[in-house]
């Protein structure tokens, strides 16, 4: 019985201990108090990821989370799927594409494009801060990372990197330790649509991976954030909580008085 209790009581304290990132990143604490849109302030005759949903976003003095993808030729593109055809109604991956040919791709049948990074940087130009979402595909995670932290080099505002890909954030974590870093996650065993193998679901959904990517923030979905994992984050740990994404102002608030930094769309808060 005293071995079992034993075991238990190291399981528990290993437990504890992969889920501790890093805290006291001197540049951190610009992150909150903001507003996040979630791709932009988007809508009816506004796509995601736009310049017009990011020129608004600004406009409204909100910050925002974007998603980047890295192109055929080493360019940079900001969209979320990394198949096109719902946001494009074109087949075929961004990833396929050069820098040029997304002026060939309008967004949701308006007449925006898939922007370039460097555009939505130009948007921003450091007026309000940046959630940037790594998206990387097909094993391109340090080429993505590498170019990603090379187009931000110079630019003079607030920003962050963040993945739902555990190889981005220890790539930054060993590349660009001054980059604040943030490792996306959801409760995947609540959805069963999510095809990752269980035990990496587990691993990812209770954040076991942090003991060696060492995250700045967790960014949690917000429906399924009541999780031991997030608690022992925020509580023990005190990390830096992101919340995505929130679709109402009543959650917001409730988001909010929880200690999350909001990621928001569809209302104005």
């Amino acid at each position: 019985m005293i071995e079992l209790l034993w075991i238990l009581l190291t399981l528990a304290i290993l437990y504890l201990l992969a889920l501790r990132g890093r805290t006291g990143h001197p540049e951190l604490q610009k992150l909150r108090g903001w507003n996040y849109t979630h791709r932009g302030l988007h809508g009816p005759g506004v796509p995601e990821n736009s310049l017009a949903a990011f020129r608004a976003a600004v406009d409204h003095g909100y910050g925002a989370e974007l998603d980047v993808h890295l192109l055929k030729d080493g360019g940079l593109a900001v969209i979320h799927d990394s198949k096109l055809e719902r946001t494009t109604g074109k087949p075929g991956k961004v990833e396929d594409l050069t820098t040029a040919e997304l002026k060939d791709y309008p967004l949701e049948g308006t007449d925006q494009t898939i922007p370039t990074f460097q555009e939505v940087l130009e948007v921003f130009a450091g007026k309000t801060p940046l959630i940037i979402e790594l998206k990387p595909e097909g094993g391109n995670h340090a080429a993505l990372c590498a170019a990603a932290c090379k187009a931000m080099e110079g630019y003079e505002g607030i920003w962050c990197m963040e993945s739902f890909d555990p190889r981005c954030v220890l790539w930054l974590k060993k590349h660009r330790p001054d980059i604040i870093r943030g490792q996306l996650a959801e409760n995947s065993l609540k959805y069963p649509k999510n095809k990752l193998p269980l035990p990496l679901k587990f691993i990812l959904s209770y954040h076991l991976e942090n003991f060696l990517c060492k995250p700045d923030f967790v960014a949690y979905d917000y429906p399924t954030r009541k999780t031991l994992s997030n608690t022992i984050c925020r509580k023990l740990w005190n990390m830096e909580m992101v919340s995505w994404t929130i679709r109402s102002p009543e959650d917001h608030e409730t988001a909010v008085k929880e200690g999350w930094i909001p990621i928001f769309e569809h209302y104005l808060p």
